[in-house]
């Protein structure tokens, strides 16, 4: 197992997967709340595969809570890493680090996210598994729905962190990298809401397309948008600027340099806010 592997298929398993995720450092227990592939955004560099038909849209609470009982015990006895493929991953990578709801589209979107919240939190405290982190991947269109907040609101009251997405700071940025029908404005007024409410971790995603990586003045923008949440009364935890890892939807895609992601990082630098930047495997 490796940070290119993010298959999110284990076995029999409908809704939870593992995977080795470069920004957690270790093995990522996943909860896929979107399996009929449906997502409210569609950005050029997704890895997702939509043009084979997913599964349904609702989610199986019963199967759900079976299939994360199974893995958590695994996790909580250690024998995990005696099987196949998690004896597999490099001995420095052989740490399960979180459960994370993620998935094949934006898990917010999910009818019963606050029933999803209380098994899996419940779950991890059954397993005594209290050091495992609890992330939650949102693109930020739902947050500012009341159900959706009182799902994250006990989320937050089990020590659970949002990882937001920002992956541009303008309108025309947006539109090229997300894709979606959701406004630019929704998100920031979003983004200012959530920071201010829960824990929150910035991920942002950045590629290059045609061959082109952003400009400086794209850069800009979004670094001043960082800003405004703090100007604001946000906090935010941490930043991820990373870039593809995995082949894109996208053929048009491409991933940017290291150096070209410090530059992000620079940019920001000043905010006094810690920034993890994380290359391709093929990034120099």
């Amino acid at each position: 197992m490796d940070f290119v592997d993010h298959s999110r298929k284990l076995g029999d398993f409908r809704y939870i997967y593992a995977v080795i995720s470069r920004r957690s450092g270790g093995l990522s227990i996943g909860v896929n709340l979107n399996p009929d592939k449906v997502c409210n955004f569609a950005c050029p560099y997704c890895q997702v595969d939509r043009l084979t038909p997913g599964g349904e849209r609702d989610v199986d609470l019963d199967t759900l809570k079976d299939e994360l009982d199974k893995l958590l015990s695994l996790v909580a006895s250690g024998e995990i890493w005696g099987l196949s493929p998690y004896n597999t991953a490099a001995p420095n990578l052989q740490r399960v680090n979180d459960i994370a709801i993620a998935g094949d589209g934006e898990p917010t979107t999910a009818k019963n996210l606050g029933a999803v919240v209380e098994v899996v939190t419940s779950a991890r405290a059954r397993h005594g598994l209290k050091d495992v982190k609890l992330f939650l991947l949102t693109n930020a269109t739902m947050l500012h729905r009341k159900s959706v907040q009182d799902a994250l609101d006990v989320w937050h009251a089990a020590g659970g962190v949002l990882w937001a997405k920002l992956d541009a700071g303008d309108p025309g940025l947006y539109k090229l990298v997300n894709d979606a029908q959701t406004s630019f404005t929704k998100i920031c007024a979003n983004l200012h809401m959530a920071t201010k409410r829960w824990r929150v971790i910035i991920q942002s995603m950045q590629m290059a397309w045609d061959g082109v990586a952003p400009t400086q003045e794209q850069m800009r923008s979004w670094a001043e948008v960082l800003a405004s949440l703090l100007r604001s009364g946000g906090q935010i935890e941490q930043v991820q600027v990373y870039t593809i890892a995995r082949a894109p939807a996208n053929p048009r895609c491409s991933p940017l340099t290291n150096e070209q992601l410090n530059q992000f990082g620079a940019l920001i630098a000043h905010l006094n806010v810690p920034v993890l930047i994380a290359g391709s495997a093929t990034a120099s």
